[in-house]
């Protein structure tokens, strides 16, 4: 670039800045907000696994063993006995008010059953609502259920007069070593966190070039903005959104610090490539908003249309569906959306530790989207120029 050229780019940045130092609005959109977002939800999902979740215990026996097994649930991490009731009925009730997740069932005679080598069958019942609590609260209380049976027909098939060896043999033929190769915590912020403070960061991206290039529109000050960049759109563009791009990748920074430092998110791989899948996200969804401007001319059908495309992209990441469970067409709507790229390289890097060169082709997309914002920069120049879009809400 000439010296013309990087005196215009500096009159633009400069002019950004007065009208970012002039509003607040400014201000709160690229630092104020989404700092506050990435708190909320880090002190949200600070304790990173659920535990004592509330949980009932409908004691029909009334025995010794009835009270081991209240004991052994009450003792998992994940659970917490904290009502005791003389029938399921009662039970449900309280589950239905919200005031329990979880009813464990002791039948009458249970201890008798199983001191005659009859066994026994417990009933468990777990509100499914929320089916990712409700997945973990099934998985331990039942593995603690299971562990005392266990327990119980060892000691059984000693007393037969077995060894040890032999009678974990006949109660357990078949052990199933299961291994979590990527989160084996189970916990929350490794992947809900690491999803979702990226939806914050990129819906304040997309508002905040919206706003800054809208307001432009908006005000009928379009003119004086291409003016300020010798009339090309190109510079227009890069020296508005610029000081925006260096404030959200320091907001970028304190969301890795949240992830990888406080949160204890693991980081396998590289972060380099973490760090330039972030700025190609930022630069790509303000190139967005210019092509959405640049279609719609009005900066508060830009903004609603922004909110909605930004959000919808955590639906069809499949952070919390599986893409490969979704419907074809569901599957192919998942490809508009660069968060959706930006989230396997993160993950990739990060809780699986892949080679980096499985997340080139990821980082190539996001140039993709970057090239359709150039491509319809002409138009916005067009539309910044035309007086009858001038004014509009």
């Amino acid at each position: 670039m000439n010296k013309a050229g990087n005196n215009t780019m500096w009159s633009v940045i400069t002019r950004e800045i007065g009208r970012m130092r002039r509003h607040g609005v400014y201000i709160f959109i690229t630092l104020i907000g989404p700092l506050f977002a990435m708190w909320l939800l880090m002190e949200i999902f600070s304790q990173g696994v659920p535990r004592d979740l509330p949980v009932a215990v409908v004691d029909l026996d009334h025995t010794s063993m009835a009270a081991k097994v209240s004991r052994m649930v009450d003792e998992t991490s994940i659970a917490k006995v904290q009502e005791q009731h003389p029938s399921v009925w009662s039970a449900k009730q309280s589950m239905e008010l919200g005031n329990i997740q979880a009813i464990v069932v002791i039948p009458k005679n249970t201890e008798k059953q199983i001191l005659k080598g009859e066994g026994a069958n417990l009933a468990f019942y777990v509100n499914n609502t929320n089916s990712l609590q409700g997945g973990l609260l099934k998985s331990g209380v039942l593995k603690t259920l299971k562990t005392l049976s266990t327990g119980i027909k060892l000691t059984t098939a000693k007393k037969m007069g077995l060894p040890e060896e032999k009678a974990m043999g006949r109660v357990m033929p078949v052990r199933l070593v299961a291994h979590r190769l990527f989160n084996p915590f189970t916990n929350y912020s490794y992947f809900l966190t690491a999803g979702i403070l990226p939806v914050f960061l990129v819906v304040f991206v997309l508002m905040s070039a919206i706003y800054a290039i809208g307001i432009e529109l908006k005000e009928g000050t379009g003119k004086q903005w291409l003016e300020s960049a010798g009339n090309s759109i190109t510079v227009a563009v890069t020296g508005k959104l610029l000081p925006y791009t260096l404030i959200l990748m320091v907001v970028t920074m304190v969301m890795n610090y949240i992830l990888f430092s406080y949160l204890g998110t693991p980081l396998h791989g590289s972060f380099g490539m973490i760090l330039i899948a972030e700025l190609l996200m930022i630069v790509t969804y303000q190139l967005i908003a210019v092509a959405i401007l640049a279609l719609t001319a009005n900066m508060r059908l830009a903004l609603s249309f922004g909110v909605a495309y930004s959000m919808m992209a955590l639906t069809f990441s499949g952070l919390t569906f599986p893409r490969i469970g979704m419907p074809y067409i569901a599957d192919l709507y998942a490809a508009i959306f660069p968060y959706s790229y930006w989230l396997k390289i993160f993950l990739g890097q990060s809780l699986r530790g892949e080679p980096m060169v499985n997340g080139v082709g990821n980082l190539y997309v996001f140039f993709i989207f970057i090239t359709i914002g150039f491509l319809l920069m002409p138009k916005l120049k067009t539309v910044l120029a035309n007086e009858k879009y001038w004014g509009k809400e």
